[in-house]
């Protein structure tokens, strides 16, 4: 558990088939990527100054791993949600991946204190985009 002034890091690592296209992808919907920890293999995706998503061809992400790697093409092994600061924002980052090649993953969301969007990026990633307007959300249970 984080505690004092320590933010704690996410780095994401999911498997591309082509690395070239995945990283045009999230550039042309507004990310950048640390040059520092990418290489012929590797892309490091930056989504904050807390958050990474590792990008990795599919062979360079089985070093890693213990178990086969899933296909995202035809399963979800991992559901990524991002938070927005405004429905705006939503509807912006969603529009963004649409235009890139993304395809749809679900119909919107709105349930008036918290809207959502979804796409599956160029390798079947499911991602969510969500707003919340915490200043009318009811206490935690």
């Amino acid at each position: 558990m984080a505690t004092g002034s320590y933010q704690q890091m996410i780095f994401i690592n999911l498997a591309v088939d082509d690395l070239t296209k995945s990283r045009k992808f999230f550039e042309e919907i507004g990310y950048s990527f640390n040059p520092f920890f990418s290489d012929e293999n590797t892309a490091c995706l930056v989504i904050s100054d807390t958050i990474y998503a590792m990008l990795m061809t599919k062979e360079r992400l089985a070093d890693f791993a213990k178990k086969p790697l899933a296909d995202s093409t035809r399963s979800t092994a991992v559901l990524l949600c991002l938070s927005a600061e405004t429905r705006a924002d939503v509807d912006r980052l969603a529009d963004a991946a649409l235009a890139a090649g993304g395809t749809p993953a679900a119909e919107p969301v709105d349930y008036g204190l918290m809207y959502g969007r979804s796409f599956y990026d160029p390798d079947g990633h499911h991602w969510e985009v969500t707003w919340m307007d915490a200043t009318t959300a009811e206490e935690p249970v």
